[in-house]
């Protein structure tokens, strides 16, 4: 199925806007350029800056159009990082009169048959499943799915694997951070594995938009 026309539109300033082919400060063509560059109506031309502003990029003056944004650092990517309670995480890049709420739901599950091939198990086999949801002064900011295997949290892992994209997101994690079903959002997908690749948990994180940028890696984690 073919993204939406304003979905690619938005995609493309975003591509621009991150590699800094436009820097900040610098004002995006009006919604009428924008359609008759792109052979569309100005619904679409608003609904492709809506998306950028969802997303952190740009924001939008009244009378004036719509300005490039400086990015923010990826600081919750540093590695140190990766293996932080959200709790920990949230609280240390809040500032000090903002509250911080991180809701937790933990039940025991049978693996579907896409997870019982992720985790190399029988169908059916039992699996923890951790939903997670955070939120700074009642806003929410981010959403966790975790499956793990039982008494595996945290996991006695070797190995981190995390990849930062954007993907089109659960309809759940849509609906928790007030985005519309279906538009993609910045998601992390995290395995924690052991040294002969054998998976403990993983994660399927989506968060608000604008928080983080894209970023992949792979470490070993260090034992106590």
């Amino acid at each position: 199925m073919p993204e939406p026309k304003y979905v690619a539109i938005a995609n493309k300033y975003a591509a621009d806007i991150r590699t800094g082919a436009i820097p900040p400060n610098v004002w995006l063509p009006s919604h009428a350029e924008i359609a008759r560059e792109h052979g569309v109506s100005e619904i679409v031309a608003r609904q492709a800056i809506g998306q950028l502003r969802r997303k952190g990029l740009v924001t939008t003056v009244e009378r004036r159009g719509t300005l490039v944004l400086a990015q923010r650092d990826d600081t919750r990517l540093s590695p140190e990082r990766q293996t932080e309670s959200p709790e920990t995480t949230y609280k240390t890049e809040a500032t000090a009169d903002v509250e911080v709420v991180v809701d937790r739901t933990v039940t025991e599950v049978s693996a579907s048959e896409a997870l019982a091939d992720e985790f190399g198990l029988d169908v059916g086999a039992p699996l923890v499943h951790e939903l997670v949801r955070a939120s700074e002064d009642g806003r929410p900011i981010s959403i966790s799915d975790t499956y793990h295997l039982p008494n595996q949290s945290p996991p006695e892992a070797d190995i981190l694997e995390e990849e930062l994209s954007e993907r089109v997101p659960p309809d759940a994690h849509a609906e928790w951070l007030g985005i519309p079903v279906g538009e993609p959002l910045m998601m992390v997908k995290q395995r924690f594995l052991t040294s002969a690749d054998k998976l403990l948990m993983t994660s399927d994180v989506s968060y608000i938009p604008g928080r983080y940028r894209t970023f992949s890696f792979r470490m070993v984690l260090p034992r106590e």
